[in-house]
């Protein structure tokens, strides 16, 4: 591979980081990749006053000429897909292919699709509501955005946040994960060239340095997040300095609902697959499997055998050794839990961080791998009687952003997903996303919205203009 990029981008001038440097290892065999100088907290100062300078002839621009920003910006993310593509996988520990596959072009569609979203925002139609006085609702952006990503999908999440932000008429301090920073930091050239000084900046650093003076940063005007609930509340703490605008999108711990009537394999095979995707670092992981009574032992079976015959490359490692040692604790305390059965899996791998995939049956409502979100290729099996116990113990969580109904009965999955408190419920599949469909939680997961025009109204203020006739 190219020498890999380490520089911030800083009101568009490309600048070493003067704080502590990061060091970052594979997760895959936990050799050193390279060490990536943190930013002080002055220098996200300077970040946050070029924002603020360019915001205004950000704003001023029409839509159209930013949407010919991000158009350009996504055509050169994907003509360097590839080099993205691998720094991720060595970042992160992601197969190559699924990474190069599966990911990249839908990062390039976000931008894309926000590029022409911004184009069709408009607010109420013009009218006399007093007499002698017209009114209209204007949608307009924030201002200074900071950003904070997580590690578990760094340029996916980037995308996600920086697209609708800068498409509204914001602008960005941005900052990755300091685990997973490389593929942002791969893209500071293309960012230096394609957009005007100051109007995304990226910065990097702890969360618990950077991340912290972001979010309470009396200039920035809004700050958006995802991480855990812990991260979340942070935020929320340290943006109370200026009473800003948050956008969360923190845990989950997603429940799936087979019903006697459901294509088992199909089930089996989407389990399979969803259940330990990205080694199940995922919010929106399938972890938590309800099934009926009659087809419990037939589904118990087959997904242990699925599960058994997952090839550990194909869903990559943990992410540290830190995150390795707490999906473990979580299996370690199933094992001393008497009504508990570990079928497949349960123990660490002897090579970089990987860990068994793991299939847990009999678990009941109360337990902790059925409530805690463990982050991990770690799948909970719990049998139910009817639809109202399924949808009681479904919506018995602390968290609430993504659930499946699986069913043949087009009318009681309907009825169901009315009861369920999770941002997205996908019937008869998993794990299905488009641009134009949002994507945000209930409860502990958080608030405000990613994708759609929905995303896109989350980084505007609606305001009233009144004109005296």
């Amino acid at each position: 591979m190219e020498k890999i990029e380490t520089h911030l981008l800083i009101n568009g001038n490309i600048v070493d980081g003067e704080a502590e440097k990061t060091s970052l290892f594979s997760p895959e065999n936990n050799e050193f990749i390279v060490d990536v100088p943190c930013a002080t907290t002055a220098q996200v100062d300077l970040a946050v006053d070029a924002a603020n300078a360019a915001f205004p002839a950000w704003k001023r621009k029409s839509f159209a000429d930013r949407a010919t920003v991000l158009y350009k910006f996504a055509d050169r993310i994907d003509e360097k897909a590839q080099l993205l593509a691998k720094l991720e996988s060595l970042n992160c520990g992601k197969p190559f292919q699924r990474m190069l596959e599966d990911e990249m072009p839908a990062i390039s569609d976000h931008f894309r699709f926000f590029a022409g979203a911004c184009r069709c925002m408009s607010g109420s139609a013009a009218g006399e509501y007093l007499e002698g006085f017209t009114s209209m609702i204007r949608r307009d952006p924030v201002g200074v955005v900071g950003q904070i990503a997580p590690w578990n999908y760094p340029l996916m999440m980037a995308a996600w946040k920086i697209a609708p932000a800068l498409a509204a008429g914001n602008t960005v301090v941005f900052k990755p994960s300091e685990c997973t920073p490389l593929t942002m930091l791969g893209l500071v050239e293309d960012i230096k060239e394609l957009f005007p000084a100051g109007v995304l900046n990226i910065v990097t650093g702890k969360g618990s340095v950077i991340g912290k003076h972001i979010a309470g940063h009396e200039k920035i005007q809004m700050v958006s997040v995802t991480g855990s609930v812990n991260t979340g509340k942070q935020v929320l703490a340290s943006a109370t300095s200026n009473v800003k605008r948050t956008h969360l999108e923190l845990g989950g711990k997603a429940p799936v609902i087979a019903f006697d009537d459901c294509d088992i394999d199909d089930l089996v095979e989407n389990m399979t697959l969803w259940g330990y995707y990205n080694a199940g670092q995922d919010c929106t992981a399938a972890c938590r499997l309800y099934v009926q009574d009659k087809i419990y032992p037939e589904v118990v079976e087959k997904l242990t055998a699925a599960v058994k015959s997952i090839d550990v490359n194909d869903i990559g490692p943990l992410i540290s050794a830190e995150q390795r040692e707490i999906v473990s604790s979580f299996v370690e305390r199933a094992k001393k839990v008497p009504h508990l059965k570990i079928v497949a899996g349960g123990n660490k791998i002897d090579r970089g961080y990987f860990y068994e995939p793991t299939l847990i049956i009999d678990a009941r409502q109360d337990d902790e791998v059925v409530q805690e979100e463990i982050f991990g290729p770690v799948v909970s099996v719990t049998r139910f009687n009817d639809a109202d116990q399924a949808i009681e113990w479904a919506n018995d969580c602390k968290y609430g952003l993504a659930s499946s109904i699986w069913t043949r009965d087009i009318e009681k999955a309907h009825r169901v997903s009315s009861m369920l408190q999770f941002g997205v419920t996908w019937i008869n599949t998993y794990f299905m996303y488009a641009s134009e469909m949002p994507h945000g939680g209930f409860k502990m997961s958080g608030y405000g919205k990613d994708l759609s025009m929905y995303g896109l109204e989350d980084y505007t203020v609606v305001r009233h203009i009144m004109v005296k006739m």
